[in-house]
């Protein structure tokens, strides 16, 4: 007789309901329906003119591509910090850098590198469900901090506190500024506090820093494209990708800051893992980092932030509840208020919506299970026409009978 086979229980993470709304989106386009897709983080520009270029010349050239070093070329790791000394003015040595498959590949490795089983990691609620799904089934236990709007959506010293008198010591923070949902941003003086706090506990802070330059500051802002961890310590992990200033989501490209304690893991573990990132897109993503490069970032920023102003003034017009100060990405996170009304949660809403009038968001539920039932989060990545038209569409929507 034969056994039964198992599934490992550290795989029943929950997926991304975001990823069943796509689904449904591509359903319905086939289908011949006009749907406007506010759900994925993602800039619809594409990648800058000269990495395309140099992918296209690559390619054209016959060129073998072969595996390259584990944490990736010398070339683009050396590229990578001079990025940080252009943005940031500090120097990093090019053998701390960590090429990796995406932002996603760079938070797997440092979390098999820094975090045993039974670890406790802090991370704030609402907050991006990658971290937690990865941690859990690495057999870390996550403490989920819920952050609200009195302190911004962001962990605080006195969270952790209280997380540590309640959950017994830390191990980790995982902090992301910008957020995804919420686009909310730490300050110098709280990240200051933060990694102090860290350094005192004996916590490892990884600083999810993938949207920074995707900011709207104030005139005469002090850290404009927002604050590296690194600018205050090397102890902490900083992780950011090519993904979402330059636009090259499907390059899977990122990188991590690697702590000098944690690089030969890192590395040995990158070796295991993956082998390398992928070589064309290691050789086209040098390229990211010229002027011309940046320059075409930089107008996608500025539309992006003129979409941002769009939405923000529209907000009355759908009636929502209280709404994430949208400091950075490009996510506007709001409860439904009264809009929720006649709907068990926003999830309903959501797939109501989007049968209705061919709008997609994504439930809040994805980002925190409990006060996430009644918020949602919308992407304007999509740009000022879409999302004008969605705001057209959740009006009527919101204003039929029930």
């Amino acid at each position: 007789m034969t056994q039964p086979l198992t599934v490992a229980s550290r795989a029943q993470v929950p997926p991304f309901q975001v990823m069943d709304i796509l689904q449904r989106v591509a359903e319905l386009r086939a289908a011949g329906r006009d749907v406007v897709s506010l759900c994925a983080g993602e800039p619809g520009g594409g990648a800058p003119g000269p990495v395309s270029a140099a992918a296209a010349a690559l390619h054209a050239s016959g060129t073998t591509l072969n595996y390259t070093p584990a944490l990736g070329t010398g070339e683009l790791r050396a590229a990578i910090a001079g990025h940080y000394r252009r943005w940031y003015g500090i120097d990093v040595p090019a053998r701390n850098v960590a090429v990796t498959t995406g932002s996603s590949g760079a938070f797997m490795l440092t979390f098999l590198a820094a975090f045993n089983p039974g670890d406790r990691v802090a991370l704030a609620r609402p907050g991006y469900p990658a971290y937690r799904n990865i941690l859990r089934a690495l057999g870390v236990e996550v403490v989920e901090l819920e952050c609200g709007p009195a302190t911004r959506y962001q962990p605080t010293p006195e969270l952790l506190d209280a997380a540590a008198r309640e959950h017994g010591p830390l191990t980790g923070l995982m902090l992301a500024s910008p957020a995804n949902p919420t686009g909310t941003m730490v300050s110098r003086a709280e990240l200051t506090a933060l990694a102090g706090w860290c350094a005192d506990a004996g916590v490892r802070l990884v600083s999810d820093e993938i949207y920074h330059g995707i900011t709207y500051p104030l005139p005469g802002a002090e850290d404009p494209r927002g604050v590296c961890a690194w600018e205050l310590g090397r102890e902490s992990v900083v992780i950011s990708s090519f993904s979402k200033y330059w636009g090259m989501t499907g390059w899977r490209l990122g990188w991590a800051l690697v702590p000098d304690d944690l690089l030969a893991s890192v590395d040995a573990l990158a070796g295991n893992v993956a082998l390398c990132p992928p070589a064309p897109a290691q050789a086209a993503a040098v390229h990211a980092f010229g002027e011309a490069s940046y320059a075409e970032a930089e107008a996608s920023v500025a539309e992006f932030a003129g979409t941002r102003d769009a939405l923000l003034a529209a907000l009355p017009r759908l009636g929502w509840g209280p709404a994430a100060p949208a400091d950075g990405a490009f996510y506007l996170y709001a409860e439904l208020g009264q809009a929720l009304a006649g709907f068990p949660d926003s999830a309903a809403y959501c797939a109501a919506l989007l049968e209705e009038e061919g709008v997609a968001l994504v439930p809040g539920a994805d980002f925190d299970a409990g006060a996430g039932r009644k918020a949602v989060r919308l992407s304007f990545a999509a740009g000022r026409a879409a999302v004008q038209e969605a705001v057209e569409r959740i009006v009527r929507f919101q204003a039929a009978p029930r």
